[in-house]
């Protein structure tokens, strides 16, 4: 009896043993060396002293390893991973069937010296096979793996609408659901001051909330304050408004010498949007619009970059996406690293603090941001997840309008339409020429005006040709003809590049240059300046005061990426960023100009601009090749967001030269379909480019389209680097459709009315270039030769009205140029395909010439004067078909 009690307690306690050791696996921290997992291809073993055991190398391309693991019970789990890496790598994880994760490692300082960084893995009970690799490059060599449950019972849930914050007080970790679906994942956030501080590593978190009210509207504002194991505090902040579907997100370091020079609010290594099956992209947006730069929309699963202030994570098939950006720039630069796991999964991180020479020009770090303040916060993130990822850009675009009101006066007037000299004048600047040019637009291409009848007549760089007394005639001339005067400046650079008096002060260059490193700071071929000293001030009351003198009603300004260069030190020594410093400089110089000018900006940051000038350039120096349009497109294609932010965008001089008449269509719309029209070719001098303008800037259905205030939207976002070929808007129930081809091939399109949201039904059909019409149901059939663009206009009556704008010339029939010296051209109101018979009388009604041309489209052939004595002479023009027009001209 005694031994069978005693055996009975040697089974109990064998039982007992045995679940403490399945307590210990399953309950507790398990580590797992990778030398022990499997391997495949160029996978090896290789020595490491610093390393728990060996490491395993070689790892990336086709060369992966996997590890099985087991636990207890489904959920999460904290994974920290060390690796060896000599320079930035990424190691790819897949859990089971889960979405892979992408983990971007920093360099751990040598390829034998560990790291680690933790992220929160989804497990399954039971065994699961993690693997590890990198199909795109190579990857980082891996020592070993901590797992260790995550206790997710102490959560607080957030809702707002139909979506939700899920916030995790024990890990200090959110995760974000927008209709029911996990977006984004065991999100962190960070900040870098007199240490690096994580919100996983504090002690506590407590919630607490409050009303707010900002520019966007009102909400509650989520408030989780973090302490312990840090000498200084955090805070994650969430904003929901009771209005929007999307939320904000803010980091906030808090006590005393709490100043950060990097934060970051959101890092996930799971953002898995569940687009559903289809073409799933991420973008690239660029810091300005310098060098060419591009947007790049990357498939997801090889995307691997950071776009400057925000990024769009879409399905271009189905077009949901996910919008995650920044719309508070007066102190920091921010960026969105996006490193694609798969083909529905990313790691996302948002760096305030973001810095790259090829990007945002810097060649050092970010500066310190509220130093000898007790509390430091990030820059508002705005998170959404949209139908439509046009419309989530679009949304975020408009957020940014109103967190940074315009500092500028508000621009009334019509959309402005003009003509700059570097298109093609370039060095050339003078009186003359200019003059020129405005009798050129006067007299020979009436048609091209802005709603309000008049012209942008902008001189660019040279413009220092003329003296400040020439610069003056110019502008009265050009007042004379009914138009206005602009002129170009780049305010903060310098191009001389040597010590000298600074214009309108006593400063010297060298006291205003941008040191950075102990050096001037060199962009572009021209110095820096620091915005913040007396002395580039100084020079910009000189120069603006010598515009608003001479009377120009318009300024260029250029290179301002120079304003917003990270510096060694700012004269204002309170400022500490290359942002805050572009704030300073951008407001005086706003306020010197008062109120007298329409300011478009050319090369400049895409979104801390936006205060500060009426009209900004989406890319920059694009000539007359159909290439140059596919580059200019593609800042179109997913850039176009901005006009949300700006009163118009331009997109660069429309430069005919000598090019084909279809890539001077092409030229022509791509500047119509992203805001305003600059002509660039130099009127002054004779080429094909005057014939080519007199017919495409007086087409009057094109002209009218440019005019309108309507914003083209990109049909597809999966061209990549390059620029989408149809664009649509719609004005007064007319959809207009453009089409372009950018290849050396005729290419074929059929566009389907439903994917740019038109119903089903017959529609009218108009080519707004020729004026041929037709019919059509559910799709469009666009055949365009090589390096050619269209533009359609569909709608649903029997007529398609012109706006009726506050002048003449655009609607009717007239002669140009008048006065005419050796010929005249005729423009008609509506295309003509016939024969027309034109006669020119004298005064006493004596026939003096009869001609019989063939008329395609509005504008005819050149009917020659040149044996007409000078005098006033009358033209009866007969059309098959259609009534005689009258008309008088002056032969001078």
């Amino acid at each position: 009896m005694q031994e069978k009690i005693t055996n009975e307690k040697l089974s109990i306690r064998r039982i007992f043993t045995a679940l403490l050791l399945l307590m210990a696996v399953y309950g507790s921290a398990q580590t797992y060396e990778f030398e022990n997992g499997t391997r495949t291809n160029n996978a090896d073993i290789q020595n490491c002293d610093s390393c728990s055991g060996k490491i395993v190398g070689n790892l990336g391309g086709n060369s992966s390893v996997s590890v099985n693991v087991t636990v207890a019970s489904t959920g999460w789990y904290n994974l920290q991973l060390f690796y060896c890496t000599g320079d930035p790598r990424t190691i790819r994880l897949t859990a089971g069937s889960a979405n892979a994760i992408a983990i971007p490692c920093d360099p751990s300082g040598g390829w034998s010296t560990a790291a680690s960084k933790n992220l929160s893995v989804y497990l399954n009970s039971g065994t699961t096979t993690l693997l590890w690799d990198n199909p795109n490059s190579w990857a980082p060599n891996l020592d070993k793996f901590v797992l260790s449950p995550i206790n997710s019972s102490n959560l607080q849930t957030i809702s707002f609408g139909n979506n939700s914050i899920v916030y995790n007080l024990g890990t200090k970790t959110y995760s974000i659901k927008f209709n029911g679906n996990t977006v984004i994942a065991n999100a962190s956030a960070y900040a870098n001051s007199d240490q690096q501080y994580v919100s996983n590593n504090f002690g506590t978190a407590v919630y607490t909330s409050e009303s707010f009210t900002d520019n966007i509207g009102s909400g509650t504002k989520h408030i989780f304050t973090l302490s312990g194991n840090y000498s200084l505090g955090m805070q994650q902040i969430f904003y929901t408004y009771s209005n929007k579907n999307y939320l904000a997100v803010q980091v906030v370091l808090t006590g005393n010498g709490s100043n950060c020079y990097k934060m970051s609010p959101l890092t996930s290594y799971e953002v898995t949007p569940n687009f559903g099956s289809g073409d799933t992209r991420a973008l690239f947006v660029p810091y300005d619009n310098d060098a060419w730069i591009r947007y790049n929309a990357n498939p997801l699963n090889s995307s691997d970059f950071t776009a400057s202030e925000v990024t769009s994570i879409y399905n271009n098939t189905n077009r949901k996406g996910l919008a995650i950006g920044s719309v508070e720039h007066t102190k920091w630069k921010t960026g969105i690293t996006v490193n694609g796991g798969g083909a529905s999964s990313a790691y996302v991180s948002v760096i305030a603090g973001w810095t790259k020479k090829e990007v945002t020009r810097d060649t050092r770090g970010h500066g310190w941001v509220n130093v000898g303040q007790t509390s430091c916060p990030s820059p508002k993130i705005i998170i959404s997840a949209n139908d439509d990822w046009r419309v989530g850009l679009e949304e975020f675009a408009q957020a940014n309008a109103v967190m940074q009101p315009k500092y500028i006066f508000d621009w009334t007037a019509p959309k402005p339409i003009g003509w700059n000299s570097w298109g093609a004048m370039q060095t050339s600047i003078n009186l003359t020429k200019a003059k020129s040019v405005v009798d050129f637009f006067h007299d020979d291409c009436p048609a091209f005006k802005t709603e309000d009848n008049t012209l942008f007549i902008d001189l660019d760089s040279y413009w220092d040709n003329m003296s400040d007394a020439e610069l003056a005639q110019f502008v009265t001339y050009a007042k004379s003809k009914g138009f206005k005067a602009g002129i170009y400046w780049a305010p903060f650079v310098d191009w001389g590049k040597y010590n000298r008096q600074v214009e309108g002060s006593s400063y010297q260059y060298n006291q205003c240059w941008t040191m950075v490193n102990g050096n001037p700071f060199e962009l572009d071929g021209a110095y820096a300046m620091d915005p913040t000293s007396p002395g580039t001030k100084a020079r910009i009351r000189y120069f603006i005061n010598r515009f608003k003198t001479a009377g120009f009603e318009m300024v260029k300004i250029d290179f301002l990426t120079h304003a917003s260069i990270e510096a060694d030190s700012f004269v204002n020594y309170q400022i500490h960023t290359g942002m805050e410093a572009y704030q300073e400089g951008m407001k005086y110089l706003i306020d010197e100009i008062n109120g007298t000018m329409l300011v478009q900006a050319a090369i400049s940051p895409n979104l801390s601009t936006g205060p500060f000038v009426h009209v900004r350039r989406i890319a920059c120096d694009a000539y007359a090749s159909i290439s140059d349009t596919d580059y200019t497109l593609n800042s179109t294609t997913y850039g176009w967001w901005q006009n949300q932010i700006y009163d118009y965008l331009d997109a660069d001089h429309v430069v005919f030269g000598n090019a084909s008449l279809g890539e001077n269509r092409a030229r022509l719309l791509s500047s119509v379909v992203t805001g305003t029209v600059t002509s660039g070719d130099d009127f002054s001098v004779a080429g094909a480019w005057k014939t080519k303008a007199q017919t495409l800037l007086q087409n009057n259905d094109v002209l009218n389209t440019a005019r309108n205030e309507m914003h083209f939207l990109p049909a597809d976002g999966n061209t990549g680097y390059n620029a989408a070929n149809i664009f649509s808007a719609t004005k007064d129930n007319v959809t207009y459709i453009a089409v372009f081809n950018y290849t050396n091939a005729t290419t074929n399109n059929t566009i389907n009315l439903s994917r740019l949201g038109l119903s089903s039904g017959n529609y009218n059909v108009k080519e707004l270039f020729s004026g041929t019409t037709s019919t059509i149901q559910s799709a469009l059939s666009v055949q365009l030769p090589q390096a050619d663009a269209a533009l359609y206009a569909i709608y649903d009556t029997s007529t398609l009205s012109a706006p009726n704008y506050n002048w003449a010339i655009a609607s009717t029939n007239y002669i140009f140029p008048n006065p005419a010296s050796n010929a005249f051209r005729i423009k008609f109101e509506n295309p003509v395909n016939s024969e027309s018979t034109v006669s020119v009388y004298d005064t006493g009604g004596k026939v003096l010439l009869k001609k019989t041309i063939f008329v395609e489209d509005e504008i005819s052939s050149e009917i020659p004067i040149n044996g007409l004595a000078k005098g006033v002479y009358m033209v009866k023009v007969s059309t098959a078909g259609k009534a005689t027009k009258n008309f008088k001209f002056v032969k001078q």
